[in-house]
């Protein structure tokens, strides 16, 4: 069978890489791809942006493409499983109705209420005068939060009413155009972050092995937001206990409330957690598609076969899928960034050492990169260096002594990746 990958990070690579390791998968393509699935084998980057829908569904048709599997929010949130199963095409990713799960922060809070799910006590705001006028009252911390899509940056955790005023004025002020037009203020969750993402076809849902990413740029997780400085998984906080609860009161309810509503919801739920002290778990996001770079730590540990999952999901018959199997090690994944990441950031640097960085047993994903006769960066994180260890501490050796084989000018990493779980 032939799949079609959309998407060009870190995230796409790894889905490519992973089916690709499938007897079954004679060809992917990637539209448009990056640097790293130039370099696979049995790999195609189509140069075509993802949200050319009429584009994508006719390369897709002429090719015999028998699945198609959409990385990014964006062209799920614009509609593209639609479009494309209105061609007559199998599509691993919720349609525009069940994407409003991520694009829309303020329609997911009120699908939580509606399924009971555990989350911060929130209110949601359409002027700027209300919103300040809220933050007054309750005082800080407090988060504030874009209603819409704001590519993993229009969340601010406040420490003072001061900076959350900032951050109110700076959203309906228009720093994320339309999707700062709504505003969502939710109470400030404490605890440990998990990262549990889910496959369902709708009616079944299955949770993937727990991860914790590390968001904030600066080691002992500190200074601004990123969209992920690394990973790894599983994640101990996320017991087998633990995990049967969130099953029972978040994942399964989720699914049961889109149901209600009609929504008929196969691909990836992404529960984004807060575990608190008491041990409990409350949801701080959904997202409708695999994490980046939670799956650069998820898909490497996973040993069945990935396409068998995706057709599970889209043939309504997960159900009927034996227990998915997986390695009893564990894995780390290192970002490489640019300098000055995550504000501006220069391209074009030239990257070597990623072979040596692979021959020492790592496998180095590709988010930010291009080929254009070398290998450039081309993003704000360039590249993801993953390890699979018996051990945490055995991946995170490995992981470090791969990303120690790379080098291009300004590169920044966090050198404490996993360090809450390898105390």
């Amino acid at each position: 069978m032939k799949v079609l990958v959309i998407g060009n990070g870190g995230r796409e690579h790894t889905i490519a890489w992973k089916l690709l390791q499938s007897k079954r998968v004679q060809e992917v393509f990637c539209v448009p791809g990056n640097g790293g699935t130039a370099k696979l084998a049995k790999c195609r980057n189509i140069a075509m942006s993802v949200t050319d829908f009429e584009g994508i569904g006719r390369f897709a048709l002429v090719n015999n493409v028998a699945l198609v599997v959409v990385g990014p929010e964006v062209p799920l949130a614009a509609g593209i499983t639609d479009y494309l199963q209105e061609q007559g095409l199998t599509v691993f990713g919720p349609t525009q109705t069940g994407a409003q799960i991520e694009a829309s922060k303020a329609w997911a809070k009120e699908l939580m209420q509606e399924a009971g799910v555990p989350t911060a006590k929130s209110a949601v705001f359409t002027d700027a005068d209300t919103a300040i006028d809220y933050v007054k009252q309750s005082g800080a911390p407090i988060v504030v939060k874009a209603d819409g899509l704001a590519a993993g940056k229009g969340v601010t955790v406040a420490e003072t009413v001061e900076q959350a005023i900032e951050a109110i004025e700076a959203a309906f002020g228009g720093q994320f155009g339309a999707a700062g037009q709504t505003v969502v203020i939710e109470e400030c969750l404490i605890g440990e972050e998990a990262s549990v993402l889910a496959i369902t076809d709708g009616i079944t849902i299955r949770p993937l092995l727990p991860a914790q990413d590390h968001k904030r740029i600066g080691e002992g997780d500190t200074g601004a937001n990123t969209g992920g400085m690394g990973t790894y998984a599983p994640a101990p906080i996320v017991t087998p206990a633990l995990m049967e609860r969130i099953q029972q009161e978040i994942l399964e309810p989720t699914i049961a409330a889109l149901q209600k509503r009609g929504i008929d919801y196969r691909g990836v739920l992404y529960a984004g957690l807060m575990i608190t002290p008491e041990g409990d778990p409350k949801v701080i996001e959904f997202n409708c598609r695999f994490g980046d770079p939670e799956t650069q730590v998820v898909l490497p540990l996973l040993e069945t076969p990935l396409e068998t999952v995706m057709l599970a999901c889209t043939q309504q018959t997960l159900a009927q899928l034996p227990p998915l199997g997986w390695n009893p090690g564990a894995a780390i994944c290192v970002v490489i960034a640019a300098a000055n990441y995550p504000d501006s950031y220069r391209k074009g640097m030239p990257i070597q050492g990623i072979e040596q960085a692979e021959a020492s047993g790592a496998v180095v994903f590709h988010a930010g990169t291009k080929f254009n006769q070398q290998l450039l960066a081309d993003g704000g994180r360039v590249l993801g260096v993953t390890a699979i260890g018996d051990s945490l501490t055995d991946a995170a050796k490995k992981a470090y002594a791969a990303v120690d084989c790379i080098q291009f000018e300004g590169m920044y990493y966090r050198r404490d990746i996993g360090h809450r779980a390898l105390k």
